[in-house]
């Protein structure tokens, strides 16, 4: 009886018992299914994707082809929308391809001028640096990138990479040693000295075509929607299956993408293809905002990579029981490339809170107080990125200060004040980067021949400290 009348309280309060519950339909097992797979795919496919969005904003936005070079011809502005660019660097960039055999990328001597390099495969992973931190040691040299299972000869010569996929890019910096006119366009005419070219015409390699993309729109931010898949198929169609990665076949199968079959979704498909994006995108937007391991204790800044990601990366992904897909896929919502040798040509840190532990808010204004006696061989820089993009705020003609900034004011112990707010406090026009008051912000601290101090801890960037409220 007392089941009974418990039976009739559920009916009469409107719940039914486990037992009169529906299974879920097909449909409904479908959808759910290509939810769940599609937030694990954004979140493995983030590198690839990542690099295809480049790839593709170049082929569309600019007459640069594979194996030429895309540069910019002054330090970048907001229009490019790479995520967190370096405005403070001469860029050029190599979408290289060795499906039809093997290519060559020649960095010259650092005489005149200095790269730093690296080059990755499609998951930007890194194969090697170049110039002065690189495998070339600044002697300059010819990094010979061979295709998946090659097995011709290789000259004597070259600084041979084996990449496990057909394409990838060399991200080339060259280093600048101010903002002046003059040495904008050293840095850019010694850049121009790179060559790429297949090694079957090394014999005579004809001229390396250049393609100037300052001033152009060039969008390659993370879409969180149902393209996304759109350029993940593009390379699961374009490249082979890497061993670590088989186990995801079936798993994008389930949301379309097969390789040697056309990626159309329907419309449901497409639905469910973006609500696990946008799930993907809190995922990955709740572990960045966790924090990294910070670079000293009670201080917000921290290395621009999870260690485990660096580990794994620079190691080549060898470690049977380690592959930290997470730590991947976070990391390359913030930015790109890959660095063999962290630490040697340049440091990142990165921070998105202030001092009180807030995130930046664009309405009001902080300062960052950079010590004296900065370890670095070369410059240190600090960025404004969007925090919702992390790309160069949008329509703001001035995104960093850095030591090789014109008319930076130094305190009188050689210390450095940077103010980021809407506008500049009285008398800091010179030291201030504008913030957009509508939206929120992060920073990238940038060290060019980062210094023993800085590991050592000896020397420590403090946090952040908000002035006032616009």
């Amino acid at each position: 009886m007392v089941r009974i009348a418990l039976l009739g309280l559920m009916l009469l309060a409107g719940a039914a018992p486990a037992s009169a519950q529906q299974d879920p339909t097909p449909q409904e097992l479908h959808r759910r299914a290509v939810e769940r797979r599609a937030v694990e795919a954004v979140i493995w496919g983030m590198p690839a994707v990542n690099a295809d969005l480049m790839l593709q904003a170049m082929l569309s936005s600019t007459k640069a082809k594979v194996n030429e070079i895309v540069y910019w011809s002054r330090p970048v502005n907001w229009k490019n929308q790479t995520l967190t660019p370096n405005p403070d660097s001469i860029y050029l960039m190599s979408f290289w391809n060795v499906k039809d055999g093997p290519v060559v990328i020649e960095i010259p001597p650092a005489r005149g001028g200095s790269i730093a390099g690296n080059i990755v495969d499609a998951w930007q992973m890194p194969l090697e640096d170049a110039g002065p931190a690189g495998a070339d040691h600044g002697k300059g040299g010819k990094y010979l990138i061979l295709p998946p299972g090659y097995e011709g000869k290789t000259p004597a010569g070259y600084i041979v990479l084996h990449s496990g996929t057909y394409s990838g890019f060399a991200l080339l910096r060259s280093n600048l040693a101010s903002h002046a006119n003059a040495d904008i366009e050293r840095s850019v005419a010694y850049g121009r000295q790179i060559r790429v070219y297949p090694l079957s015409r090394a014999a005579d390699p004809p001229p390396t075509p250049f393609t100037d993309a300052y001033d152009i729109l060039f969008d390659s931010t993370i879409r969180y929607d149902a393209s996304f898949f759109g350029n993940l198929d593009h390379v699961v169609q374009t490249e082979p299956w890497l061993d670590r990665d088989r186990v995801m076949i079936d798993q994008l199968r389930t949301l379309g993408i097969e390789k040697g079959k056309p990626f159309n979704p329907d419309q449901e498909t497409r639905n469910a293809l973006d609500a696990g994006a946008k799930e993907a995108r809190t995922f990955l937007a709740e572990r960045y905002d966790q924090g990294f391991p910070v670079i000293n204790e009670g201080i917000r800044w921290f290395p621009a990579a999870l260690p485990e990601m660096v580990q794994a990366a620079q190691g080549g992904y060898a470690d049977p029981n380690s592959y930290p897909v997470d730590a991947r896929g976070v990391t390359y919502t913030l930015g790109f490339t890959g660095i063999k040798r962290l630490g040697t040509a340049q440091f990142y840190l990165m921070a998105n809170k202030d001092k009180a532990g807030d995130a930046f808010d664009g309405g009001a204004t902080y300062r960052l107080t950079v010590p004296a006696k900065a370890p670095v061989r070369q410059y240190w820089s600090v960025t404004v990125y969007d925090r919702q993009t992390h790309a160069l705020v949008r329509n703001v003609d001035r995104a960093s200060l850095a030591s090789i900034s014109p008319g930076t004011h130094l305190n009188g112990d050689g210390s450095v004040d940077v103010f980021f707010g809407p506008k500049a406090p009285a008398g800091q026009e010179a030291n201030w980067v504008p913030t957009d008051p509508k939206g929120s912000f992060e920073l990238l601290f940038r060290l060019y021949g980062p210094e023993k101090p800085l590991f050592d801890k000896s020397w420590k960037l403090p946090d952040v400290e908000k002035v006032t409220k616009d």
